[in-house]
């Protein structure tokens, strides 16, 4: 069986499990193995997703599994997005994720944010979960590494209202051969969800991957394209790196952060500083 959900299309026997380690092949279909499967959970600041222009000030429930579909040697969030069915999660369904969303009201919550891992290779969870979080008249946020199938991304742009989107270099050979990334899905799917629902991107800056003030300036040129094809502004997270993972190369100066961020905001106005 071929799993259709990303751009490796694991071709799986019976039994075996993709590279996101979190679909399996189990009687010939391709399941879910992370569905209802939580391993992280807290009330975060919209701002920490980030979202700097969508209901700033507020909090939102963050709901994480396990698995990724990349391989990040820089992964911030490993411990989970690295793991397998093996790692330590509490069981959650949609409706109880839904309800403790709305109990979460008081404290300026105004939804769930599908985040910490790439929450797309569980998408069947974000799109049940995610339905009924609008059905209690609250909000969801998606933060993705952009890499899903138009098939999967058209099954949950119903219900998501913003995404932060990680484009995480402006280097195809970099995302391909670094990262087991692939450039051009990822700007289709910017492309394709900025059209349907408020959409900020972010671009952790990781010495010899996206430092480059050149690769930054094409970057900006094309978000500034997008957004003058759409009408409407795209902010930019110009993030800076800390040790991780597999990756021991020393932070950048925050001055290099700066300027990277100067040279975005050459053609782009919404340009912000993270872990500066």
């Amino acid at each position: 069986m071929r799993c259709q959900v990303c751009f490796h299309g694991c071709d799986l026997e019976e039994g075996q499990t993709g590279l996101c380690r979190a679909r399996t092949n189990i009687g010939g279909r391709i399941v879910c193995t992370s569905y209802g499967k939580v391993t992280a959970l807290a009330l975060d600041p919209v701002s920490k997703k980030p979202l700097a222009q969508f209901h700033p000030g507020m909090n939102v429930l963050s709901a994480g599994s396990f698995g990724c579909n990349l391989s990040c040697p820089f992964c911030q969030n490993h411990e989970i997005s690295m793991a397998d069915e093996s790692f330590p999660a509490k069981q959650a369904s949609p409706e109880e994720l839904a309800a403790l969303a709305k109990r979460l009201v008081p404290q300026r919550n105004i939804g769930i944010a599908f985040t910490y891992n790439e929450p797309l290779i569980g998408w069947e969870f974000v799109r049940d979960t995610a339905a009924l979080i609008h059905k209690e008249g609250l909000l969801n946020i998606l933060v993705t590494n952009g890499t899903a199938s138009p098939q999967v991304l058209e099954q949950i742009l119903p219900y998501v209202d913003a995404m932060n989107i990680d484009l995480k270099t402006f280097d195809e050979t970099i995302y391909r051969r670094v990262l087991g990334g692939d450039l051009q899905m990822t700007l289709d799917f910017i492309r394709r969800s900025a059209a349907a629902c408020h959409v900020e991107l972010t671009t952790l800056i990781v010495p010899g991957i996206s430092d480059s003030v050149e690769q930054m300036r094409r970057e900006a040129a094309w978000i500034h394209d997008l957004e003058i094809s759409l009408g409407k502004t795209i902010p930019l997270h110009v993030t800076r790196y800390f040790p991780a993972y597999r990756m021991e190369a020393e932070a950048l100066p925050v001055r290099t952060i700066r300027q990277l961020a100067a040279a975005a905001r050459e053609q782009l106005s919404a340009v912000y500083l993270g872990n500066c």
